[in-house]
């Protein structure tokens, strides 16, 4: 029992999605650092600016004030963070919209290569084997057609 496991662990790793997930989670954390600098750094200071200097990440809704009493607080702030979410929803933008333009790059790509006639991209194999199967199905019905023609 133990060693298909580990037979089925390595059919796992040798065929590759061992691999393609673990490049697309040091992608994605290397491309969540890229948006936090850029919604940070580049987004958030003209946003800024254009709200007369408002620092959105210190932004709250205060639902009840802090009482001080003899320099302790009592009862503590109760507050909405929304500028924090201000810049979440940026991050969200910013993301789904770069996934949008790379996903929109590779379906893009992958018509052009789905594509038999396209001899700029090189055709995958399985779709020039269903392309010629086609082709030929396609040839088989007119001979036949022709055959029952004449038939009749």
């Amino acid at each position: 029992m133990k060693f298909k496991l580990l037979e089925e662990f390595k059919e796992f790793a040798v065929k590759g999605n061992m691999i393609d997930i673990a490049i697309g989670v040091i992608i994605g954390a290397a491309f969540n650092k890229v948006v936090n600098v850029l919604v940070k750094e580049v987004l958030m200071p003209p946003l800024s600016f254009m709200t007369d200097g408002t620092n959105w990440e210190n932004k709250k809704l205060i639902l009840r004030e802090a009482m001080i009493t003899n320099g302790v607080s009592k009862p503590e702030e109760i507050a909405i963070g929304y500028g924090k979410l201000v810049e979440a929803g940026i991050d969200f933008l910013v993301i789904t919209f770069t996934v949008f333009v790379v996903v929109k790059m590779m379906n893009s790509m992958r018509k052009k290569a789905d594509d038999p006639k396209n001899k700029e991209v090189v055709t995958p194999k399985n779709i020039e084997l269903m392309n010629r199967t086609n082709e030929l199905l396609e040839k088989q019905n007119e001979y036949l057609m022709k055959v029952l023609a004449e038939r009749n």
